[in-house]
This record gives structure tokens, C-alpha cells and sequence, in this order.
């Protein structure tokens, strides 16, 4: 009688497979990028006697291969510092200061600084990516639960703002700030969309109903925006810990119950990540086309678009699955690469270092708190989740826009709210100022 073989066990065949190396699985060796650290070490030195021996290529390849490298290195290290990694954001966080400070102390060659911020500006990086999240977000939502956000997701907005006010009233009188000061000079311009969307305009509407020069405005609320940037991204850290504590207050990564960003389980395909890539860049050049027309930032006009778009049932699977495709892989392999070019050419050390009075950062800190409380709060009424109520329309009402938002929502792991982030830091921020040529009346 032939001796029959013995059967394969599943977890024989699970030993021969092919060993993966994933930076998600902590059983393995330790990896970055998800090769083994060893090589990636050898890639970071390749890096660094590029940029030192000033043989770094200029334009897109230098600038990604510094931003991508360098961004996933401090990334690392900062998911790994005790304190860092459990209440103040981990790698985003380290990411986006590690390189400000490469920036401030000069580490950080002028001419790579230079390549870098206008990769990330001129060259529209930060858009290129912002365009991925927002159309494989959107496009992958349940389009019957996007039907019930509707304008319901401007309540908590009007809550950010009220708790905001009324939050740094009270702080900023009980520490001496006047109330004009708390609410002019700190509340609104940190609630404001950004630099370009929000201080810049904010201090033209200043200049033009109080006197003195727009620059003279502008010095005063860029520290308040760079600080209330900071406080975004710590408080974004500290609500996912407590969202891990508190079950019931958070959706993981759900506005409403129900809302749940489809991630395709088919095998991904180079084809159709391609059409991902062409419709990002169509809907985000519809924004623009628009945006000639109507006056709404392009964001904003987009997340309209995109919105439409997959209500109305317009756009054939091949193109949802696509874009959700392109969306996964930009926010897996480009985040940390973004922060750190956000650091870079966005984060400026000196104007934070200027504000750091003890009554200057408990008042921006009490701005940032109660967007959050407000948020929160006004988010539950209607049908929210708190916690994520809080990140999507308190913290990115308080962030510095477009780069606030990736900071905002990479610390609080929600890179997947970004739709609803840049509805807050776009159509909020319009709000906002709107608001400021209401309130300027009543404090002259």
C-alpha cells in the first residue's frame, strides 16, 4: 500500500511564502518604506552625500528624493520617542519641525531649502496631492450617507468658531489680553484658512477699517497662525489616543455612522492607477476652471465637483476604483514626504519662537481648545461623531489650511477626512472672513 503524503498544513504553507517586510508589522525586522532598515540606511546615506557634496539633482528628482527620504527617516524616529509618539504626533510631527529646524539652524543646505519650497509652491506638489485624497475619498464614499452630510457639516463649523470666541474671551481677559486683542488679533486670524486664504486677505480688511499697513498686521498674526498650527497638531494626536480609549466617541475614521471610505480589495492595477491619477488631475483643473467663474477657492469648487459627481452616479467604476487605487498609494508612500516639505517651506521656527510668551500660548492654546469643545459638541447634535466632529471642523478651522489639514489629519491617523477638512479650512475660512468685516464695527 503506497504511503500516502501528508497533507499540507495551512501554516506550512503560510512558512513558504515569500517574506514581506511592512513597517505595519512589528513581528518583523525593523523596516522602513516596508524594505529592511539596513537599506534604507544605505539609501539615506546616498542621500545625504548628495545634498552635502552639492551634487543633488535640481528640480522634482532632488527635491522628492529628499523630501520622500529624509521625511520617512524622521517619521521613524518620531513614531518611536516615548512622549512624541503617544500626545504630540509622532512622526507627523517630528516630520514637519525636524525639518523646520534643519531649515532655522541651516543644517539643511540653502539651495535644497530652495528646491524644496518650490517644488512644494511653484511646482504644486502639495495640490498634486491634496487632489488624490480628495477624489479617492470622495469617489469612494456611499454616496446615500454623503446625501445625509449635506449642510449639517456647517454646524459643527459655526461651533468651532463659537467655542473659539468664547474660549479666548475668557482666557484672554483673565491673563490681560484686551478683549479686541483675544478676538481680532489671535482668534480669527487662527481660524482663518492659512496665509493665503486667510492672513493675507485678513490683514487687508485690518489695514483698510483700523489703519497702519497691511505688513504691520500681518507680522502680528502670522505667529498667532504658526502656533495655533502647533496646538492643531498636538490636540489632533491627543483626540485619536482618546478616541482609542473612549470607543463611543469616535467613528475610526467615520464622520457618521455608516460613512465608510470603501477601500477596494482588488488587486491593485498599474492601469488603473493611471486612471486614478487623470481623474485627480481633471476634477482638480474642473476646480480651477471654475474658480475662474465663480468666487470659491478651487478646493472647494472640487470637493463640489467630485461630490456631484458620484451622487449623480456619473463616473464608471473603473474610474472609482481608480482613484481609490491612486489615493491609497499617495497617502502611504508620499505623507511623510509632504510634512517634511511642509516644514520646510511652510513652518517658520522663528515666527513660532517670537510668540512663545506664557500668555501668548495659552491664549492660542484656548483658541484651539475650544474649536475642539465647540466642534464637538455641535458635531454630536447632529448625528456626529465627536471626535472626528472635532478633527474635521474644530482642528482644520484652526490649522494653516491645505498643510494644517495633511498635518491635522496624519497625526490623528484620518488621512481619509481630508474632503471635510478642506471644506472647513475652504469654505470655513471664507466664513471667517466675512465674520471679520462684521466684527471690526464693533470694536472701533
Amino acid at each position: 500500500m503506497e504511503r500516502m503524503e501528508k497533507p499540507l498544513r495551512k501554516s506550512d504553507a503560510l512558512d513558504k511564502r515569500p517574506k514581506v517586510y511592512d513597517l505595519s508589522q512589528n513581528n518583523m525586522q525593523p523596516a522602513i518604506m516596508g524594505m529592511p532598515i539596513l537599506w534604507f540606511a544605505l539609501f539615506l546615506a546616498i542621500t545625504v552625500v548628495t545634498v552635502y557634496t552639492g551634487n543633488l539633482p535640481a528640480g522634482m528628482i532632488g527635491s522628492l528624493l529628499v523630501m520622500v527620504v529624509f521625511g520617512e527617516a524622521l517619521g521613524w524616529i518620531g513614531d518611536r520617542l516615548p512622549i512624541i509618539k503617544s500626545y504630540l504626533g509622532g512622526g507627523a510631527i517630528v516630520a514637519i519641525f525636524g525639518s523646520a529646524y534643519m531649515v532655522y539652524s541651516g543644517i539643511l543646505p540653502e539651495t535644497v531649502t530652495t528646491n524644496v519650497t518650490d517644488f512644494m509652491t511653484t511646482a504644486g506638489f502639495l495640490d498634486f496631492y491634496i487632489a488624490a485624497l480628495i477624489t479617492g475619498s470622495i469617489l469612494g464614499m456611499d454616496s446615500k450617507v454623503l446625501i445625509k452630510i449635506g449642510v449639517r457639516y456647517f454646524v459643527p463649523i459655526f461651533g468651532a468658531v463659537i467655542g473659539a470666541m468664547v474660549i479666548a474671551g475668557i482666557v484672554g481677559v483673565l491673563i490681560g489680553f484686551s478683549l479686541q486683542d483675544a478676538i481680532l488679533v489671535i482668534t480669527l486670524p487662527i481660524l482663518g484658512g492659512g496665509m493665503g486664504a486667510g492672513a493675507i486677505p485678513m490683514a487687508q480688511v485690518y489695514s483698510e477699517s483700523l489703519g497702519n499697513s497691511p505688513s504691520y498686521y500681518i507680522s502680528i498674526l502670522v505667529p498667532a497662525l504658526a502656533l495655533g498650527n502647533v496646538f492643531a497638531i498636538i490636540f489632533a494626536s491627543l483626540l485619536n489616543s482618546l478616541g482609542n480609549k473612549v470607543p463611543s466617541l469616535s467613528g475610526n475614521g467615520q464622520l457618521i455612522p455608516g460613512l465608510k471610505i470603501e477601500e477596494k480589495k482588488s488587486k491593485f492595477d498599474i492601469s488603473k492607477m493611471g486612471i486614478g491619477l487623470l481623474a485627480a488631475l481633471l476634477f482638480f483643473a474642473c476646480g480651477h476652471l471654475l474658480g475662474a467663474i465663480i468666487p470659491l477657492h478651487p478646493y472647494a469648487l472640487m470637493i463640489i465637483l467630485v461630490a456631484v459627481a458620484k451622487i449623480a452616479n456619473l463616473i464608471p467604476e473603473i474610474v472609482v476604483e481608480g482613484a481609490s487605487q491612486w489615493y491609497q498609494f499617495v497617502a502611504k508612500t508620499w505623507t511623510l514626504a509632504l510634512l517634511f516639505g511642509i516644514g520646510v517651506a511652510y513652518t517658520d521656527l522663528n515666527a513660532v519662537l517670537e510668540a512663545l510668551s506664557l500668555q501668548y500660548i495659552l491664549l492660542v492654546a484656548g483658541v484651539v481648545l475650544g474649536a475642539v469643545i465647540g466642534a464637538a459638541l455641535l458635531g454630536r447634535l447632529v448625528g456626529f461623531y465627536p471626535i472626528e466632529s472635532a478633527i474635521c471642523a474644530g482642528l482644520c478651522m484652526a490649522n494653516m489650511g491645505g498643510t494644517g489639514d495633511v498635518a491635522v489629519l496624519s497625526a490623528s491617523k484620518r488621512m481619509q477626512l481630508m474632503p471635510f477638512a478642506q471644506i472647513a479650512s475652504r469654505l470655513g475660512g471664507a466664513l471667517i472672513l466675512l465674520l471679520t468685516g462684521l466684527i471690526i464695527p464693533l470694536f472701533m
